[in-house]
């Protein structure tokens, strides 16, 4: 510890004196002089010693309290996030919650039944969330990743999702209807019991979908689908999908 370090005691002034180079400095050397002589003094006092130690321990049980309260402080960020998300619920724009959603995802807290229909939303990374049931109708969520992440009966209805990533997503009773997929990403993904219909898959990624229990596809855009299985095709004619290069013909 600093304070009670053993001290050589000062010389007198009488001797220290003679070290001033120059007549000007002799102020200065006198109070360096002083100074020591302060210190040595007081590097005995036991009250400062105390003291010392008392400053120690505060900055030990700083730390301790810190690390102790942090589960606090995470429940208080997770709050603040969830006010986020619930005060901007029904309102256009993003209102900060693409921040919110995301924090909340990479701590691993369950986003099921979110609702944040008629957002914009674009480039949001949700990847391995669980989104159970939640809402996403009518938002602008461009570009959105999903990546292995729970969405079972969740609503897409009427979203742009243009080149978003489904990849090995659960999508089992999704509703897709009249969303905008085009040039989006589903490898892998189960759509067992989807809502397909009226949906733009033009230039989408369909390799390995799970796509034999699809409950509706009626009138979707298969036009340019990348990777998608012949029988796949097939049945999807078959049931009122189409193939044109423009969406609106």
């Amino acid at each position: 510890m600093f304070i009670s370090t053993e001290r050589t005691r000062p010389k007198p002034w009488s001797e220290s004196r003679g070290e001033a180079r120059h007549p000007l400095m002799v102020p200065v050397h006198w109070l360096e002089w002083a100074s020591k002589w302060t210190v040595y003094w007081l590097s005995g006092s036991a009250v400062l010693e105390v003291l010392e130690y008392v400053g120690t321990l505060s900055i030990v049980f700083g730390v301790i309290s810190y690390f102790a309260e942090s589960g606090d402080r995470v429940k208080q960020k997770h709050y603040q996030a969830w006010q986020v998300i619930n005060t901007a619920a029904g309102k256009g724009g993003s209102g900060g919650r693409i921040d919110a959603l995301e924090e909340l995802n990479q701590d691993n807290v369950p986003l099921v039944g979110v609702d944040v229909s008629d957002s914009f939303l674009q480039n949001i990374d949700l990847a391995q969330a669980n989104l159970v049931r939640s809402n996403f109708s009518s938002s602008d969520i461009r570009g959105g990743r999903f990546d292995s992440a729970r969405l079972e009966f969740s609503d897409f209805a009427s979203a742009n999702v243009r080149n978003g990533s489904f990849r090995k997503a659960t999508l089992q009773g999704v509703t897709f209807q009249d969303a905008d997929l085009n040039g989006a990403d589903l490898g892998g993904a189960d759509l067992t019991g989807a809502n397909l219909s009226g949906v733009d898959l033009r230039n989408a990624d369909l390799r390995d979908i799970k796509w034999q229990s699809i409950a509706n596809i009626k009138s979707a855009n298969i036009y340019g689908t990348k990777n998608a299985s012949a029988d796949f095709i097939h049945w999807a004619l078959q049931n009122g999908a189409v193939s044109t290069a423009n969406n609106e013909d």
